[in-house]
């Protein structure tokens, strides 16, 4: 079923939003490869990598349905770092917003009547909770180090573990 041309405007927004994010996590990894820390770097990077999966899982959704995917215009990440701290921050607020924006999406979606996009959504809706979670204990892990350098040279290897993936969509 086609969604109406306002719900599909609604989700090729969310599409630039999650190219944005990627962008917003490279910039991030750059700060961090900056100041000598790869593992954190590293992870940033996947976080990247992992937005783009999310925007592809909307294109290929509105594909499927007949609509016509379109990425808006991506304003270069307006992002001040200074610290291992400030840089999760930042990540932990990008998170938050586009939660919001899923959230806002899944309402669009029941005012237009649109069941079909909530198995999408609800996925959405999960995968927002644990990326809010996991960018929350590192800040929260950023703040007990307290810029000991052992502990976040320690944060760092830790990071450096996340596992790699592809940014095809693989998995619904």
């Amino acid at each position: 079923m086609k969604m109406t041309e306002s719900l599909e405007a609604k989700f090729n927004h969310q599409i630039t939003m999650e190219f944005e994010s990627s962008m917003v996590y490279r910039q991030l990894a750059i700060e961090m490869e900056d100041m000598d820390l790869p593992g954190m770097a590293a992870w940033l990077r996947h976080q990247a990598d992992e937005e783009i999966v999310h925007a592809n899982k909307f294109i290929d959704h509105l594909s499927d349905r007949d609509n016509h995917p379109l990425i808006g215009a991506i304003a270069a990440p307006d992002l001040h770092i200074d610290s291992v701290l400030s840089c999760f921050e930042a990540a932990l607020r990008h998170e938050e917003k586009i939660s919001a924006s899923i959230r806002d999406l899944y309402r669009a979606g029941d005012d237009a009547d649109d069941l079909d996009s909530r198995p999408l959504l609800n996925w959405f809706l999960s995968e927002q909770v644990e990326e809010e979670s996991t960018v929350s204990e590192i800040v929260g892990r950023i703040k007990l180090i307290d810029n000991d350098g052992p502990g976040l040279l320690r944060l760092d290897e830790d990071l450096a573990q996340r596992p790699t993936a592809t940014t095809e969509n693989t998995a619904q």
